[in-house]
């Protein structure tokens, strides 16, 4: 006979196995790192979700031009941001107890005026401490207000890479995605892309065509790191997708940052990291949020992304490889 139960009548606990769940409660508190995101431009509050989820370390990234409030970018407008950064690191890290670590450089999503001024000064941020990586930056096919031409583009990133390269720091890439097409198109007067906050209708025309420019781009960047004398091993080219992880793992030996911060732009998630993670092994794969507060992200989800993964059928082992060890080991953190 069926044990006695409190319950009126038979509950699932009659029918269910409890034995075969041996679930690994590990997971509740394994560190993880975010390698890429923008954490200095979000709120008190959303800072505060990173350290509550179990976040260790964290790379602030300080190139977006798109927070510059004019147009064309000035040299003087990145430095500002860059400086920003620097000045609030340290505030950041004694509010919420992760480490807060940056990444600065220039991104090509806009064109920049007086270029050669801002790469000058550029070693000297190099040098600091709290600076541990050069980034994001990468040749962008198509740019926001202001056209960079592919060629110039591709100079500027070798120039980043070369300092990178001097200063033995890693480089962040970014790298552009093939986003998935939308269930239907939104009205023309309210933008393409509602939960970014950037004019995305001032786009200009792409500098760069062919049948896959967003590959196109990557080849170029990682072109330019061999030209710069940067090993491949220093690169880690996030917002990796589908489109370009079988060239990034099987014809190169950078690291792979997925994006998952902002899925409903890009269309990455958790289940296409435990697909890489399936066919290539953890070794060389990471996990970014890449949160903004030009974007609706959230800073849950790398948390998120734990469990999921094992839900995928991921180990522990690989979950902590991807989610910790390897953004340590890359950029030197957690120490």
């Amino acid at each position: 006979m069926p044990a006695p139960h409190a319950t009126v009548r038979p509950t699932d606990a009659d029918y269910v196995d409890e034995s075969a769940a041996d679930l690994p409660t590990e997971l509740l508190n394994v560190p993880w790192i975010d390698p890429h995101n923008h954490a200095h431009t979000l709120s008190w509050e959303d800072r505060e979700r990173y350290a509550l989820s179990g976040c260790r370390s964290m790379v602030m990234v300080s190139s977006g031009y798109h927070w510059t409030p004019y147009k064309p970018v000035e040299a003087s407008d990145i430095r500002f941001l860059w400086d920003d950064a620097v000045n609030r690191r340290q505030a950041i890290e004694r509010n919420h107890f992760f480490e807060a670590k940056l990444s600065l450089g220039v991104h090509t999503g806009v064109r920049i005026e007086n270029l050669d001024e801002l790469l000058a000064a550029m070693g000297d941020y190099c040098a600091l401490d709290e600076v541990v990586a050069v980034g994001e930056t990468g040749v962008t096919p198509s740019q926001h207000v202001e056209r960079w031409d592919i060629d110039e583009q591709q100079a500027v990133v070798q120039a980043q890479m070369e300092l990178a390269a001097d200063h033995r720091l890693p480089v962040l890439l970014h790298t552009p995605n093939t986003s998935p097409e939308a269930k239907r198109e939104y009205r023309d007067d309210l933008g393409v892309t509602p939960g970014y906050e950037k004019n995305a209708g001032l786009g200009t025309e792409p500098v760069l065509d062919g049948e896959n420019p967003a590959l196109e781009a990557v080849k170029r960047d990682v072109e330019a790191a061999h030209d710069a004398g940067l090993d491949e091993e220093r690169v880690v080219a996030s917002h990796a997708d589908a489109n370009n992880t079988a060239y990034l793992v099987e014809e190169t030996d950078c690291y792979l940052s997925y994006t998952i911060g902002h899925s409903w732009l890009v269309g990455v998630d958790a289940a296409d990291v435990a697909n890489a993670i399936d066919e290539y092994g953890p070794e060389r794969v990471m996990i970014d949020t890449d949160t903004a507060n030009v974007l609706r992200t959230d800073p849950y989800a790398v948390k998120r992304a734990i469990f999921e993964l094992y839900r995928y059928g991921i180990d522990v082992d690989d979950i902590r490889t991807v989610v910790y060890e390897n953004p340590r080991d890359v950029f030197g953190l957690a120490e």
